[in-house]
């Protein structure tokens, strides 16, 4: 078999990003300039060309692990009503900002009805996490379950991998729909592979006596539950839903601007 030669880049910033200097191949121009201004010495050129192509594989990188967890849109924490819900353990919560857990590979558990901000938070958390390097993974229960249910051994075995390979996994809505045993087994299998490996942070509108309704018949609900609450915090969240009153607030809102003027 006949090999044809690779040719060599012709001009500068093709090779610069054939060597996988992007960054400098990017601003080529505009670093010559700069250096022959400001008269920069060889040693401030290579200073320059490493800080470059440093901050410009981290943003690369932040951009890559954003995209790969899937977090969608999101309120900021700071946007968050700590007065609204009746019981919320907001010391435990400020103190998994800190990604603590995740360099202990302890778990978190979020529990309360819907619309008490879970999510949020769970997103907030694993976007503070890509912030600070680490790689997360956020995913609804459905979703994680039915990426799982494949028919090929081999592509639910690279699937299963990729579930336990980031630092920080999310599986948020656990309980909102019923699943078959298989499904459990499924989660189990996640879960006891990142057991002391790796964090995780679900979310869930039932307790755990009730997860026998979410997975009926499944005989690995014990063991997934004793691998999942062994090492991990657990807080219930108590009170009406955001969304409700968010609602009623727009309700009123809409309703006062129809009410008609009643000037002389």
């Amino acid at each position: 078999m006949a090999y044809r030669k690779r040719k060599n880049p012709a001009d500068l910033p093709t090779k610069l990003a054939f060597v996988g200097l992007t960054a400098t191949a990017a601003s080529c121009n505009d670093f010559i300039a700069r250096a022959a201004k400001d008269r920069w010495s060889p040693m401030q050129m290579l200073e320059e060309i490493a800080r470059s192509e440093m901050a410009d594989r981290t943003q690369r990188s932040f951009e890559r692990r954003l995209a790969q967890a899937r977090l969608g849109r999101f309120k900021p924490i700071a946007d968050f009503d700590w007065n609204w819900p009746k019981s919320i353990d907001r010391p435990l919560i400020e103190q998994a900002m800190t990604l603590d857990f995740i360099e202990e590979a302890r778990n978190l558990i979020l529990l309360g009805a819907n619309g008490l901000g879970k999510t949020l938070i769970t997103k907030n958390i694993a976007y503070a996490a890509i912030t600070a390097g680490y790689s997360a993974v956020l995913r609804s229960a459905s979703e994680l379950i039915s990426d799982l249910q494949c028919d090929s051994p081999h592509l639910r075995r690279q699937r299963l991998a990729f579930y336990c390979r980031p630092h920080l996994l999310c599986i948020d809505e656990v309980g909102y729909l019923s699943y078959d045993s298989s499904a459990a087994d499924l989660l189990y299998e996640v879960i006891n592979r990142r057991y002391e490996r790796g964090s995780v942070v679900i979310t869930t509108n039932k307790g755990f006596k009730d997860w026998n309704t979410v997975f009926p018949n499944a005989s690995s609900i014990g063991a997934l539950l004793d691998r999942l609450t062994h090492h991990a915090d657990v807080t219930v969240i108590e009170g009406s839903s955001y969304r409700t009153r968010e609602c009623e607030l727009e309700s009123d809102a809409r309703s006062k601007k129809r009410r008609p003027y009643s000037g002389r």
